[in-house]
């Protein structure tokens, strides 16, 4: 049986997301403690809630958030979407850190109250961004490996936390395509 050219672009993306969801898990976390979630879209009705729920994002003000707009267009034209998140919650609270980068310390942090944004939700420990950008750094790399195109958007992180795709305080999308020119760098 053969496989067409999309075809086999589409099921390698798929594979290759799933190869770095795995990635994701097994890379570094600070004070050894795991908080990061992984979530791979690729069904169109999946990336187009996403891309009309960034455009309605858009819409609340036109001028400073066009980006989300720009960037729902960007999805609706990939095959696959990874979303990464990370919980906010101190690390070892038994043994807190206290490195104060969050503006207070860990057990202020655990009794604070959670303000909800909307695209993200804090306080948050700092630990837990290191993670994040850690997961994304692992993510990405294993994309370039693969020659598959792709872009990390705070939007699609946004997006998903609105839609409720996942119970994190913050995450960050990568959409994937594998076509002639890369998508998500137009020049602009």
């Amino acid at each position: 049986m053969s496989i067409d050219s999309n075809e086999a672009e589409k099921d390698g993306i798929l594979t290759a997301a799933k190869l770095m969801a795995v990635s994701v898990r097994t890379a570094p976390k600070t004070r050894g403690l795991d908080s990061v979630k992984t979530l791979i879209l690729h069904k169109r009705e999946e990336l187009e809630k996403l891309a009309v729920t960034m455009e309605e994002i858009s819409r609340q003000d036109p001028e400073r958030l066009a980006f989300f707009k720009r960037n729902a267009q960007d999805v609706r034209q990939s095959s696959v979407v990874l979303v990464i998140g990370v919980t906010g919650e101190p690390k070892r609270i038994e043994s807190p850190l206290n490195c104060g980068a969050c503006g207070i310390d860990c057990p202020a942090m655990v009794k604070a109250k959670k303000r909800d944004q909307g695209m993200m939700r804090g306080p948050m420990c700092h630990m837990q961004s290191i993670d994040l950008g850690i997961a994304l750094g692992v993510a990405v790399k294993a994309a370039s490996d693969f020659g598959i195109d792709n872009r990390m958007m705070y939007t699609i992180g946004a997006a998903a936390r609105r839609n409720k795709l996942m119970d994190v305080d913050l995450a960050i999308g990568i959409p994937f395509s594998a076509t002639g020119k890369n998508l998500y760098f137009t020049g602009r």
